[in-house]
C-alpha cells in the first residue's frame, strides 16, 4: 500500500536569538529557507535555516553586521546569496556555499554592493553595485565573468537588479533618473533594459521574474497615486492584480511558470493566481494560525508554488519571525470535491 498525506503546515522558524527574523528565499522542496535575523545583540545576521538544523548564522566578510541578510538561495539550497560588512565596514555581496563559506563578489570599482537573487544553479548572481564615479549599477555576477555592469535606462544614474531568470540570461530590477523616479526594467543579454512602466502613476519596480524570464512581477503606481502589485507580460503588458481591502499592495515573488505572485496588501501576505484574484493568507490558512498570529508579508515562493515563506507575529513567542507555509495543493479532482486536506490511500 502506497500513502500519500496532503497535510498543511506553518512553521515559525524562531531567531538567532533576537527579537525578530524575516525569510527571503526558500529552496525548490522548502528544505532550506534563508533570511536576516537578529541575534541576541542585536546585530543583523544572515541566516540559513534547515529542518533538521535549526536556523544558522552565516557570519559576515570580517566585519560586524549583515545589513542585508540573505535573500535568495539555490533550488537545491547550496547557495545562498546576500550582503555582508567587510572588515573595513562595507557592505559586500556575498554567495555562501556550505564548503567554501561566504565569498566577496566585489563591485563595480567602488566600495559596495548586495545581492540579491541566485539562479536556480546557482551559477548567477545578480544585485547591485557601486562604481568608481560613485553611482550605482545593477550587477551580473559569473564565475567566469565576474561582475558584470548592466547599466542604467537612458537618462538615468541608478539601478539595482532584484530577479533573474532560470538560465540566468533575463534580470529584473528598478531604475531611478535624475529626476528621482523609479522604473521597472526588463534586462536581456541581446536587448539590455526594457523600461516596462507604470500603471499610470510615476513610479514602478519589478521585484521577481519567472523562469523563462517571459513573466514579471513587482509594484507600480496608478493615476491616483496607489501602489499596485502587478503581473507583467510582453503580450499584455503590466497588469494590475488590485489589493485585498484597502488600497495598497506589492508584490515580491512570482512562481517558475509566472502563474502564482505572492507579497503584501494592507499588512497582510497574499497569494495572487489568474483564477482566484488576490487571496489573503490569513484566511485561506486560519485553521494554522493559533491566537493573533499573523502572516505580515509574503517574500518567497518555491518554483512549484507549493512552499511560501516571509515573516509575521508570532502570538506563542510574541515577536515577528520567519516563517515556512506548506501549502500542499490537493490534487485538482480532490479540491473540486471540497474534501480539502485528507489523506489519500491507494492500493
Amino acid at each position: 500500500m502506497v500513502t500519500a498525506s496532503w497535510a498543511q503546515s506553518l512553521t515559525w522558524l524562531g531567531t538567532l536569538g533576537g527579537d525578530e527574523s524575516r525569510a527571503y528565499g526558500v529552496s525548490a522542496d522548502g528544505s532550506v529557507v534563508v533570511g536576516i535575523s537578529w541575534d541576541a545583540a542585536g546585530i543583523y545576521r544572515a541566516f540559513r535555516w534547515t529542518a533538521g538544523g535549526g536556523m544558522a548564522n552565516l557570519g559576515t566578510l570580517g566585519g560586524d553586521w549583515s545589513w542585508g541578510g540573505a535573500r535568495g538561495v539555490s533550488a537545491d539550497g547550496s547557495v545562498v546569496v546576500g550582503s555582508a560588512d567587510n572588515a573595513a565596514g562595507d557592505d559586500r555581496a556575498f554567495r555562501w556555499t556550505p564548503g567554501g563559506g561566504m565569498q566577496d563578489l566585489g563591485t563595480l570599482g567602488g566600495d559596495h554592493s548586495r545581492a540579491y537573487a541566485v539562479s536556480p544553479d546557482g551559477s548567477v548572481v545578480v544585485g547591485r553595485a557601486s562604481r568608481a564615479d560613485w553611482l550605482t549599477h545593477a550587477f551580473r555576477w559569473t564565475a567566469a565573468g565576474g561582475t558584470e555592469d548592466l547599466g542604467t535606462l537612458p537618462g538615468s544614474v541608478w539601478s539595482e537588479a532584484f530577479a533573474v531568470s532560470a538560465d540566468g540570461l533575463v534580470v529584473a530590477g528598478q531604475d531611478r533618473n535624475a529626476a528621482g523616479q523609479y522604473r521597472a526594467f526588463r534586462w536581456t543579454a541581446g536587448g539590455g533594459m526594457q523600461d516596462l512602466g507604470t500603471l499610470g502613476g510615476d513610479g514602478s519596480w519589478a521585484s521577481a521574474v519567472s523562469a523563462d524570464g517571459s513573466v514579471v512581477a513587482g509594484t507600480a503606481f496608478d493615476a491616483a497615486g496607489q501602489a499596485r502589485a502587478f503581473r507583467w507580460t510582453a503580450a499584455g503588458g503590466m497588469e494590475n492584480l488590485g489589493y485585498l481591502s484597502w488600497y495598497c499592495s506589492d508584490a515580491y515573488a512570482v512562481s517558475a511558470d509566472g502563474s502564482i505572485v505572492v507579497g503584501v496588501s494592507d499588512g497582510s501576505a497574499f497569494r495572487w493566481t489568474a483564477a482566484g484574484g488576490m487571496e489573503d493568507l490569513n484566511i485561506t490558512y486560519a485553521d494554522l494560525l493559533s491566537g493573533s498570529s499573523w502572516l505580515t508579508e509574503a517574500s518567497a515562493i518555491s518554483p512549484d508554488g507549493r512552499y511560501i515563506v516571509g515573516f509575521g507575529w508570532n502570538d506563542l513567542t510574541d515577536r515577528n519571525e520567519a516563517f515556512l507555509l506548506d501549502t500542499v495543493p490537493e490534487p485538482a479532482s480532490l479540491a473540486l470535491l471540497g474534501l480539502g486536506t485528507l489523506l489519500l490511500r491507494r492500493r
